[in-house]
């Protein structure tokens, strides 16, 4: 993302270098540069040479680029330590007899001021050389000016550099330590916003203030940010706010005001330390105390913001590093710099010179005018580093450096594999052939380990899994800052993001020295449930009070608490033994078994009497006892629902009904066929339907229905369920019937059998007897159906265990209107009336036959 004017600069620059061709007659052909640039600098000779650019100065202003005038400078060496650095590696590989043997390696350092027109500059000079004139001759060979660069630290500057050193394929590795200075290695942008959002959600902070930069990397760290916080679902963002590249008070006043209007305590900054200074001079003035600050890489170890005067409001800071490392040797390097005191111009090691006089607050001779007359030193080159404090010295927080020192020896790897390749496994070259193209392939699959223990390979996308420290600035009594360690985010291609914080160490500059609160909405209490604001982000809403059942998800067998805050176990209901209506209904089906066992007795007792004999007796004993089995199938519908007692209630229920509904048919047809057997020449159907026959009709009608019960069960059996529809609070247990298709068969069956025996009895009730028994029959038939078929609507809308119970109900009804209506009348005779039990006295004026067994 080029402004208009780095564009026209580009142009300007590629201009420049060979803007003047000539070919006279006496020489080759020609390209003369118009001008030098007056780049500060460090150069050493090789055979091979590396270029590198770093940020050693700053302006002091931002000025418009008017391109009528050179911008002025501010000396201010903020990372001439990473330059020392990679001449350190050079200087370390060029004694190591194993790497790179007999090929001497040399440099070209360039400041590129933290500004991008001057990164294309000093890129283009490296790739070019400073020559004044270059003679064109027909056989180009020899050594490029670079083979590759050390690239700068900014995705801005390195993103829009490596586009033009691309048209030149020239490898650029990024002091990000990437191979490729793209926004999508997960050392640059995309693993910086992972491992913020880690710390965010460690500390539960869900409401947050964006701030970046306006350029490449701010403007895809807000893309990136907004991505994966909505994937996340972690949190929102308050606001975002783009920093002006200069110093823009209306700007910078504008957005400090929407920081101190907005509720959220939690600022993450994605900038350079250059923006930092600007806006803190605005917090400062406007006195914006009580925020949390979240530093990116950028700016997150900057020396020029630890402050006594930004202490109070930077106090506290959480930021992530590039991991420290160790680079054995590098102090006593540094401590052995020499300035060139004959070359303190652009063309000589001006970049050593210009850290000298910063140090030693010096001049090299010839001092500027007035200098030495207002108390200036002029500069020796013999000042010894050791006698001043300087933070030049401290190489136990080495971050960035060691991201160059193993850029170095990358580069040196791979130049080591190129030239000595094989055919075949690559492109080979040459010490004299070399081109810079060749040493990508070779770059790209270079895998050593630093004396410090790290493996440095890159994937596939050229790029390694970095590990960040996480730092915070501790305010000191003095009002002093120290940057300290207190854990690390570890990116791993298995595991993902995996955050470590010691949580002891971490200075939070606030009263109650603890962690701040960072929320648009505070949590709802229990019993209330989030709703959202119209047109706010999701993090804000109101809380409300939760309808039942509503605030959490409670456990099956659970359910919320009147006041909504927590699960209390749901009652159950089903038609129990120990409650009033299961006790009356087991009562009534003990009380009908215990009648039916006396009646038996009874005609046990008495069965060599007319009245017991009378219409098979045998068919009356089986009577009573599927009467019983229909009475104590009643018991299988109370107390809780089972997988057996659900299969076994309706089955037994099925079969002892069709059981005793079929002996009363059977007695019809036996009423009917003894009437038929006393007409003249009837006889034969009563040995038609004998004691066998009538046996054998019970068995297959009871069959028939054994069979559909066998079929439903095995194919879609009932079974027990927790009902919750009902009641919310309460289990409402029953059992489902599984086929409701298998289920009205069985009852129709029922009805069946009952209705044909009503129709059979209701054509005899008019039989010549004083004791017709078909009288009774078709009362008994007529109570049963009228029973059942009162049932079915009371079934279907009778919720829960009151369905259990109208059933068992419908059960006892029809068994006790069978047992009254079949066997009270017998019983009176027998008991009460025993004169009537003659064979004369039931007989009357008939002369009907009985058949008797």
């Amino acid at each position: 993302m080029y402004s208009r004017k780095d564009k026209i600069l580009l142009l300007l620059l590629l201009h420049l270098f060979c803007s003047h061709c000539s070919s006279p007659p006496t020489r080759p052909p020609s390209c003369r540069s118009q001008g030098q640039f007056h780049l500060s600098g460090m150069h050493k000779t090789g055979d091979v040479i590396l270029g590198g650019l770093f940020e050693i100065n700053f302006f002091s202003v931002f000025p418009d680029l008017s391109f009528t005038s050179e911008p002025q400078t501010h000396t201010f060496l903020i990372r001439f330590r990473q330059a020392q650095t990679m001449a350190f590696a050079v200087d370390e590989i060029n004694r190591n007899a194993e790497l790179l043997p007999n090929v001497t390696l040399g440099y070209s350092l360039y400041d590129n001021c933290v500004k991008l027109g001057i990164g294309f500059r000093a890129a283009l000079a490296l790739i070019s050389g400073q020559e004044e004139e270059i003679v064109m001759e027909d056989n180009c060979s020899g050594s490029p000016p670079v083979l590759a660069i050390v690239g700068d630290s900014s995705s801005t500057r390195c993103i829009a550099i490596s586009t033009v050193l691309g048209l030149y394929r020239v490898p650029m590795v990024s002091a990000q330590f990437s191979t490729k200075c793209s926004l999508l290695s997960p050392y640059s942008m995309p693993a910086q916003v992972n491992a913020m959002i880690q710390i965010l959600k460690h500390f539960g902070w869900t409401w947050v203030g964006l701030l970046i930069s306006a350029d490449d990397y701010g403007l895809h760290a807000a893309k990136s940010f907004q991505s994966d916080l909505s994937l996340s679902d972690e949190g929102c963002l308050a606001y975002l706010e783009v920093l002006p590249w200069g110093n823009e008070p209306p700007e910078l006043r504008r957005i400090v005001d929407v920081m101190k209007a907005s509720t959220a305590r939690v600022v993450l900054v994605f900038a350079h330390e250059s923006h930092m200074i600007n806006l803190m001079e605005e917090v400062v003035r406007q006195n914006l105390t009580g925020l949390q600050w979240l530093a990116s890489e950028a700016w997150s170890t900057a020396a020029v913001l630890q402050t006594p005067d930004l202490m109070p409001y930077l106090g506290g800071t959480l930021g992530i590093a590039i991991r420290r490392g160790e680079i054995p040797g590098l102090r006593d390097f540094l401590l052995e710099i020499n300035p060139n005191i004959k070359h303190n111009s652009s063309s000589g090691n001006s970049m050593v010179n210009q850290f000298w006089e910063y140090t030693f607050q010096c001049r090299f001779a010839p001092p500027p005018a007035g200098w030495v007359e207002n108390g200036g030193k002029v500069c020796s080159g013999k000042e010894d580093l050791r006698t001043v404090e300087t933070e030049f010295l401290d190489i136990f927080n080495l971050r960035p450096e060691y991201n160059v020192y193993k850029a170095v020896y990358a580069l040196a790897h791979a130049l080591h594999d190129l030239l000595r390749c094989e055919p075949g496994s690559g492109s080979c070259a040459a010490l004299e052939t070399l081109e810079p193209w060749q040493l990508v392939y070779y770059l790209e699959r270079v895998n050593f380990t630093t004396s410090f223990g790290d493996q440095v390979s890159f994937d596939e996308n050229g790029d390694i899994l970095p590990i960040y420290d996480v730092m915070n600035w501790l305010r000191l009594p003095d009002g002093r800052a120290n940057v300290q360690n207190v854990g690390e985010v570890k990116m791993s291609a298995f595991s993902g993001e995996q955050l470590t914080l010691d949580g002891d160490k971490i200075f939070w500059n606030f009263e109650s020295k603890k962690p701040p609160r960072s929320v648009c909405s505070e949590n709802c209490p229990p019993g209330t449930r989030m709703v959202r604001k119209k047109g706010e982000p999701e993090c804000c809403f109101d809380c409300i009070p939760c309808s039942e059942g509503m605030c959490f998800s409670c456990p099956e067998d659970y359910w919320s608490s009147p006041q909504r805050d927590h699960c209390v176990l749901r009652q159950t209901e089903f038609l129990s033994y120990q409650e009033p209506l299961g006790i009356c209904l087991t009562a009534a089906s003990l009380l009908g078994t215990f009648i039916c066992a006396v009646v038996l007795g009874i005609f046990i007792y008495h069965r060599s009497t007319p009245i017991v004999r009378a219409n098979n007796s045998e068919l009356s004993f089986q009577l009573l006892l599927s009467l019983q089995l229909c009475f104590l199938c009643s018991l299988l519908f109370i107390g809780r629902p089972r997988l057996w007692t659900c299969q076994l209630r309706h089955a037994a229920f099925g079969i002892s009904f069709v059981l005793c509904v079929s002996c009363i048919l059977v007695k019809t047809m036996v009423v009917l066929a003894v009437f038929k057997a006393s007409k003249p020449g009837g006889g034969a159907s009563l040995k038609w339907f004998g004691a066998s026959q009538q046996r054998g009709t019970v068995l297959v009608l009871t069959s028939v229905q054994a069979a559909i019960c066998t079929a439903w069960l095995v194919t879609n059996s009932p079974a027990p369920h927790k009902n919750t529809q009902y009641h919310n609070d309460k289990i409402v247990y029953e059992c489902v019937v599984g086929s409701t298709v298998g289920f009205s068969v069985l009852l129709g069956y029922i009805g069946l059998l009952a209705i044909l025996s009503f129709v059979l009895a209701f054509l005899a009730r008019n039989l010549p007897n004083n004791f017709n028994e078909a009288k009774l029959i078709t009362f008994s038939m007529l109570i049963f159906c009228a029973v059942w078929v009162a049932f079915v609507p009371a079934y279907v809308s009778s919720p829960g265990k009151y369905a259990d119970a109208v059933e068992v109900f419908a059960i006892l009804a029809s068994s006790f209107g069978l047992l009254m209506a079949l066997f009270g009348p017998k019983c009176y005779i027998i008991l009460l009336r025993p004169e009537r039990n003659t064979k004369k006295a039931l007989m009357g004026r008939s002369t009907i036959g009985t058949s008797e067994k």
